[in-house]
């Protein structure tokens, strides 16, 4: 199992953008220190009160070089927004930088917003998605390649640096729909799995495709690792996730006894984000059949299956 944290780079309450990096980088520092597995980086266009996180493969440069242990990974870089040569010279550098420590996610992002002041139709995301993915991984082989496209067209392009894992780092790809699962498994990629908007039963059977298709294209096992946020029923997680809370919030303040602050759910729910929006991702109570029910906080766990 892989634990790992989100960091959002959010903008504190009443704050500044220089506070919410400095705020942030302290977090990357806490989960070196803490023996974290990875960080987890999003993407976030014009937001100015929300996030800072517009350039994450910058932000994932720098935690490369200021950390010895801790993983670094994308949660999700946007392809259909940036030239895909350009992502894969950048993703590359900072698997180099990182030594290998750098995980590949992928999406399409659901912010419309962004993509209109972009002026990006998102009706053709799908398709832009694809066609950068394959220029990527044609970029990585090191060999020189021509590619013509819909949206793309490259001659004879040869990328440099090449990634420092071989070949490339760990592709994994945002499947928060009911139609991806499927395609995803087919491709043989590994998943972040969102359970923000999707009933337990509809996870189930999108699972079940996911890991039917996986099979049927010849890939080996049941499947690729699963991403999914921590519920408070990942005890042994949230537990990790107080002690991480304890120590942030010993750095600033006065702190509760840590194990009064195990015992405090809010607390433990502000292991994920500890700022403003420290919040479940679902707290309605409403809504128990929901899969985001059980308090998914951005809190990170691989569940890597067993080859069959």
């Amino acid at each position: 199992m892989d634990f790992g944290i989100n960091a959002d780079f959010t903008v504190p309450k009443d704050g500044t953008h220089q506070a919410a990096f400095r705020e942030s980088f302290e977090e990357v520092d806490l989960a070196e220190e803490m023996g974290l597995d990875t960080i987890w980086l999003g993407e976030s266009h014009f937001r100015p009160n929300r996030s800072v996180l517009a350039a994450p493969i910058v932000v994932a440069s720098s935690i490369a070089t200021r950390t010895k242990r801790l993983r670094v990974g994308m949660a999700v870089q946007v392809l259909p927004m940036i030239h895909p040569l350009r992502i894969a010279e950048e993703a590359a550098t900072v698997d180099q930088l990182s030594e290998g420590r750098f995980e590949f996610g992928v999406g399409r992002s659901g912010n419309i917003r962004a993509y209109d002041i972009m002026g990006i139709d998102y009706s053709e995301s799908k398709e832009r998605f694809q066609e950068a993915l394959d220029i990527i991984l044609q970029a990585w082989s090191g060999e020189t390649f021509s590619y013509d496209g819909k949206f793309n067209h490259i001659t004879n392009a040869t990328v440099s640096p090449l990634p420092y894992q071989k070949p490339h780092p760990k592709i994994r790809i945002a499947a928060s729909s009911d139609e991806s699962f499927g395609r995803i498994g087919r491709l043989g990629y590994p998943i972040f799995l969102g359970l923000r908007a999707m009933d337990v039963e509809d996870l189930k059977t999108n699972l079940q495709e996911y890991r039917d298709e996986w099979k049927k294209a010849g890939h080996p096992g049941d499947g690729g690792d699963t991403d999914r946020q921590a519920g408070e029923k990942d005890a042994e997680t949230l537990q990790t996730a107080a002690q991480f809370t304890a120590r942030k919030h010993q750095r600033q303040r006065p702190l509760r006894p840590p194990r009064a602050l195990a015992q405090d759910r809010s607390t433990v729910a502000a292991a994920a984000r500890p700022s403003s929006t420290m919040q479940p991702s679902n707290s309605r109570a409403t809504r128990p059949q929901r899969a985001a029910s059980v308090s998914s906080w951005v809190i990170r766990i691989s569940v890597r299956p067993s080859a069959t």
